[in-house]
């Protein structure tokens, strides 16, 4: 008896080993065929230094108002294609990538000085210091999912350069960082490690992904997916994409809702999976001026699925503003 005993503890102890030093001896070979960020720009793209940042970002249109436009999870400007030219009829629009997304600098632990750039405080900060940049003393934020939080948070840190607000499926109430046991998983040392393998895989995934968020899947072309990968290709793009993930957590900005006193619009699709239609709803009830617009047969990116209605909306909205 005593004997198997001493098996099943050397069988255990082999596993633990293989377990705790096994994710070590895993190589994470660097991405080949990646090119920096300003090699894929477009002929209408721009950088601008913001804290040490290199921001990339896309202008149009000009006078009053001025719309500032942020981009969701996993996107970036191209996600605005469809509504950024009719919108510069309105006024000047603004749109820019997020760290960790589209062209805009991806710096790795060890180049930022200062505040991290991917963490959620960081954000609300980089929008007002790119306004600033740009001359621009305050804005319509129109956010989309993941922007919209970014949208409602600059809005609670710095009102006074809040015009109004334009939130599309905005993921207020479950957005930032994912459940507490994958913020606790992604912090254990062999997982971390791993992070950079992990969020490569994303790639194989984005035409299930993108079929989720639409209401219509037939409408995905081959340029929609082309425009999505194309930043995939700048250099870091995987691991500023893990930092981004280390760094989110919950931001429990619904118990702060009632502060927000500027005009809201509050966008969404009724075929929404990704923040469901339901979270909209409840949103545009517990904002204290907020108006809502639901748009039928779209799902979660009303600005590309169904950029008529959502232009609609948004113009009369705007020209309700004093």
């Amino acid at each position: 008896m005593r004997r198997w005993w001493r098996i099943v503890l050397i069988v255990i102890v082999v596993l633990l080993v293989i377990l705790l030093v096994g994710p070590f001896l895993i190589p994470i070979p660097s991405l080949e065929g990646t090119v920096p960020p300003e090699q894929l720009a477009d002929p209408d793209s721009h950088f601008v230094d913001v804290n040490g940042l290199q921001v990339h970002y896309k202008m149009a249109g000009q006078g009053e108002p001025t719309m500032v436009l942020l981009h969701g999870l996993g996107a970036s400007v191209f996600s605005w294609r469809e509504v950024m030219e009719p919108l510069s009829e309105v006024g000047t629009v603004i749109a820019f990538d997020r760290p960790a997304f589209g062209l805009t600098e991806r710096p790795l632990p060890g180049d930022w000085i200062g505040e991290n750039p991917y963490r959620p405080e960081a954000q609300p900060d980089l929008t007002v210091a790119l306004m600033d940049e740009l001359g621009v003393e305050k804005a319509v934020l129109v956010g989309h999912s993941a922007g919209g939080t970014i949208a409602v948070h600059t809005a609670l840190r710095h009102p006074e350069r809040v015009e109004a607000l334009v939130l599309v499926a905005p993921a207020v109430y479950h957005g930032g960082g994912g459940p507490a046991w994958a913020r606790l998983l992604v912090r254990i040392p062999q997982v971390r490690h791993l992070g950079p393998l992990l969020v490569r895989n994303l790639n194989r995934w984005s035409d299930r992904l993108m079929s989720s968020a639409w209401h219509d899947p037939n409408k995905i072309t081959s340029q929609i997916m082309a425009g999505y990968r194309g930043p995939l290709q700048a250099e870091n793009w995987d691991r500023a994409l893990w930092e981004f993930f280390l760094a989110s957590h919950p931001l429990e900005l619904e118990a702060q809702l009632h502060k927000i006193q500027m005009p809201t619009l509050v966008i969404t699709g009724d075929d929404d999976h990704w923040v469901p239609t339901e979270q909209s709803v409840r949103l545009a009830s517990e904002l204290p001026n907020a108006e809502l617009v639901v748009i039928p047969e779209c799902g979660h990116l009303p600005q590309e699925e169904r950029p008529e209605p959502f232009l609609q909306a948004v113009t009369a909205f705007l020209n309700k503003l004093p």
